[in-house]
């Protein structure tokens, strides 16, 4: 099975702190690590260690960063070869996680503003190959557009995490076969305030109007709702032996998700594969080493994939 990925790498510079600072305060006694992490190489990394054969498309600048990620690929198996080396230096992403294990993250996306469609264009036959195309939202909005709309064209089934999120262009819609938004995202997609009042059904059902295909909102310790022809179903959580660090659960689902895909599973199915993976990764601090290989997954799930 063969997984394309366009999306984000960034340097993840991550602090562990007694509470979150309020505006104009410091918090002393915070414990420092730094990581690769963009939700592209996240998801690229966590594909690649549950078997799939996994080609990567992002931009990375040419420093310490850059050079680090290039080599990260190459211990995790994953193709690179397209890899744009840009003139901006590597995106920055700085998090802050309580001891509840929740994050919050400022990011500074330095050479992935240079990804493009001419970049997207160049990874085309990639694209076309793959048994799935994995599309993330830490790139510009002309690479999503391209890459999904590479996808439709050459037959791939295309999958899109719309994280972060934000109002999708028209021309998006039609081109999504599978849609992962979290509760937060999927009214964000829809152009919807807070004070929306829809419930996880309904905005699943108002997404899956507008792409035709397969809605599943993920919904953190409560599990994940997909939505397809056949209808809606809940999928339930898979608990975590403990919450250390949410960081990388969107990503780790997404990785697995499309992984399940690959090898033909059907969605419910795919979705349940995907909330173990989730489930391990909270456990785990950090984003890359909380991502489980294969092995990690079956001794979860009883060796039942």
């Amino acid at each position: 099975m063969k997984i394309a990925v366009v999306g984000s790498y960034g340097a993840g510079l991550t602090m562990r702190v007694p509470k979150a600072p309020s505006a104009g305060e410091t918090v002393s006694g915070g414990l420092f690590d730094s990581g690769a992490g963009g939700k592209g190489s996240n998801q690229a990394i966590g594909a690649a260690r549950l078997g799939a054969e996994v080609s990567l498309l992002t931009a990375v600048g040419d420093d310490e960063f850059g050079r680090s990620a290039r080599e990260l690929w190459q211990r995790e198996g994953v193709s690179a070869d397209h890899v744009v080396t840009a003139q901006a230096p590597t995106m920055v992403g700085f998090i802050l996680v309580e001891p509840s294990g929740e994050n919050r993250i400022a990011i500074a996306p330095g050479a992935l503003d240079e990804l493009d469609a001419a970049a997207v264009d160049a990874f085309r036959a990639e694209i076309a190959s793959a048994d799935v195309l994995v599309v993330s939202m830490e790139i510009p909005e002309e690479a999503v557009v391209a890459a999904l709309r590479a996808g439709r064209e050459t037959g791939t089934r295309t999958l899109l995490n719309p994280a972060p999120a934000r109002p999708l262009p028209d021309a998006c819609w039609p081109l999504i076969d599978v849609l992962t938004p979290n509760q937060t995202e999927a009214p964000v997609l829809l152009g919807l305030g807070d004070r929306h009042g829809l419930g996880d059904e309904e905005l699943a059902e108002a997404l899956r109007a507008r792409t035709g295909g397969v809605v599943v909102i993920t919904r953190g310790g409560a599990g994940a709702l997909v939505a397809q022809d056949s209808g809606t179903s809940t999928v339930p959580p898979h608990p975590a032996p403990a919450v250390v660090d949410t960081t990388g659960a969107g990503d780790s689902f997404t990785a697995a998700f499309a992984v399940a895909l690959a090898e033909g599973r059907p969605v419910d199915q795919a979705a349940e594969f995907a909330a173990v993976a989730g489930s391990h990764t909270v456990s785990i601090p950090g984003v890359v080493p909380a991502l489980p290989t294969r092995a990690q997954l079956n001794a979860l799930i009883g060796n039942a994939s």
